[in-house]
């Protein structure tokens, strides 16, 4: 199975969306050899702006198969944004309510049919100082070992440079690279066939955000750190104490406000 086909909804989008990039964007792709040609997978992207779905959404159209994000449920709500989403078929996010396990439902279903279903694991903008992946939620991890899929890493660079994490204004000039590196699938092999445990889910998560760190690693030409942020009330903030500062951290503006959240959310809350 090839998946869902590029579809009128989407071929809008290209239309309205690609032209900007291609103007206010240079573009550093690689690893489309990795996006698989058909059947079902699963991506993990790093998130660092807001920008991120498009640029990724881009490069990943230009493949020839199409991801379905998982979108908060509110952002569906009327509209042309509501109309596109529903006609792309997005998957909503219904956070605290009793249809919150739809996403993973929808997720699963979607793999099994031959899709590719987009996460960003960290469920939000990045907190960390620097701008590394943060602790992964384990949504991504759920999805792949139910369903066996490839889960293929994936980092992105450069939106955050144009509009950086919480600003309110976008920096377009000079004019910015959008960097998006694929990497092969992440060998999740080791944890088949185990009862799905939380910390099961926790070192498959781990073993995924590890890889999309080491992607990212290789684009900014420095080490990523061993241990991932945790922005979570009461737990570790290991980055707060990371001797020195990297160039992303100099020029991030400001501090980030915990209660404004990006569109793009994962299901999953652990």
């Amino acid at each position: 199975m090839s998946g869902r086909r590029i579809g009128f909804w989407y071929r809008m989008a290209a239309v309205l969306v690609k032209p900007p990039l291609v103007v206010l964007f240079k573009r550093d792709w690689r690893g489309m050899e990795h996006i698989p040609a058909e059947g079902g997978f699963i991506t993990a992207i790093n998130h660092n702006s807001h920008l991120d779905p498009f640029s990724y959404a881009h490069f990943q159209y230009n493949t020839g198969r199409v991801p379905r994000f998982l979108i908060k449920a509110g952002v569906f709500k009327g509209g042309f944004v509501g109309a596109f989403l529903r006609g792309t078929a997005q998957i909503p996010v219904y956070r605290e309510s009793t249809n919150a396990a739809n996403a993973f439902r929808a997720a699963v279903d979607a793999v099994n049919k031959g899709e590719c279903v987009a996460f960003y694991p960290e469920g939000t903008l990045t907190r960390d100082p620097d701008l590394w992946p943060m602790r992964g939620k384990t949504g991504a991890a759920r999805v792949a070992l139910l369903t066996k899929a490839p889960v293929i890493p994936v980092a992105q660079w450069g939106a955050n440079e144009a509009l950086p994490p919480y600003a309110k204004r976008p920096r377009f000039f000079p004019r910015k690279t959008l960097t998006v590196h694929a990497g092969p699938p992440v060998d999740l092999s080791a944890y088949y066939g185990k009862e799905p445990t939380a910390e099961v889910l926790r070192a498959a998560t781990d073993d995924i955000m590890a890889a999309v760190a080491e992607l990212l690693s290789e684009v900014r030409g420095e080490p990523a750190p061993a241990e991932r942020y945790d922005y979570r009330p009461g737990k570790s903030r290991a980055a707060e104490n990371r001797p020195g500062k990297s160039r992303a951290a100099e020029n991030r503006p400001g501090k980030p406000r915990a209660a404004e959240e990006p569109p793009v959310a994962d299901e999953e809350s652990k």
